[in-house]
């Protein structure tokens, strides 16, 4: 069971997010928390507030214990970017693009994987061909 939240229009860049995603990602949801409790960067503290969601997420609407949780997939895609001008030199001005980010975080769960059958699977058969 793969439970998922969503943070739209995080004011950090992208680039600076995945810094910290590809840290957790993996990670059991405890582990996570704590790895993201002792990071010091500007987004540490807006994925761990989404972290939490996503725990009470599958608490209260899958009735999944944190203990099962890992970090399955953590996305960090681009959001829209404010654009802002800063005076140069001989009257021209420069671009400053001040980016954001949108992170998708799903948890999957470890203990409830699909069960395998205890039959081995045969190999088919093999027809050969009337001659």
């Amino acid at each position: 069971m793969d439970v998922r939240a969503e943070l739209s229009f995080l004011r950090v860049s992208p680039k600076k997010v995945r810094l910290v995603t590809n840290l957790v990602r993996g990670l059991s949801a405890q582990d996570a928390e704590v790895q993201l409790a002792v990071l010091d960067k500007a987004a540490a503290g807006p994925l761990t507030k989404l972290l939490k969601s996503a725990l009470a997420n599958a608490k209260q609407n899958h009735q999944l214990e944190p203990e099962q949780l890992y970090v399955k997939h953590f996305l960090t895609n681009e959001g829209p970017k404010l654009k802002r001008y800063r005076p140069r030199a001989h009257g021209r001005a420069a671009i400053i693009r001040k980016r954001s980010s949108h992170v998708t975080l799903v948890l999957g769960s470890r203990g409830a994987a699909a069960p395998k059958s205890n039959a081995e699977a045969k190999p088919a058969a093999k027809q050969e061909a009337p001659k």
